[in-house]
């Protein structure tokens, strides 16, 4: 199981991370560009905001208990991201919705699977 729970939290954090830097240092339209339709819906401090948490967490899944410091961090950085997902599914079945955009289920899909693996990490390490 801490095998498994590991793979998730590496998997996480690798999304994250890119996920991330790449929010933090594109410019609105590029992000459009490259697919992150998320970054239409908010203006771009908060998708700033989003990108800097997202980076934070990805840290918090595998620093505290790596190092045994407050390893109950790792479980809330997964409960964190998990909150992320929701509103990203929110967010890609409103665009899909309201902007008849139905390639925008494919991303509410990947936020299912990434949130199902949050949902796993926060179980394991909480």
């Amino acid at each position: 199981m801490n095998v498994a729970l590991w793979a998730g939290q590496v998997l996480l954090a690798a999304i994250f991370a890119v996920s991330g830097a790449l929010k933090s240092t594109m410019s609105q339209q590029r992000m459009l560009e490259t697919g992150q339709t998320g970054a239409a819906a908010y203006p771009l401090p908060v998708v700033r905001f989003a990108a800097i948490c997202e980076l934070l967490a990805a840290v918090g899944l595998i620093l505290p208990l790596l190092l045994g410091i407050a390893p109950a961090l790792t479980g809330w950085a997964a409960v964190g991201l998990a909150v992320v997902m929701v509103g990203a599914m929110a967010m890609h079945s409103r665009l899909a919705i309201v902007q008849h955009k139905a390639a925008e289920w494919r991303n509410v899909g990947v936020n299912v699977v990434l949130l199902a693996v949050c949902v796993f990490v926060a179980v394991g390490r909480l």
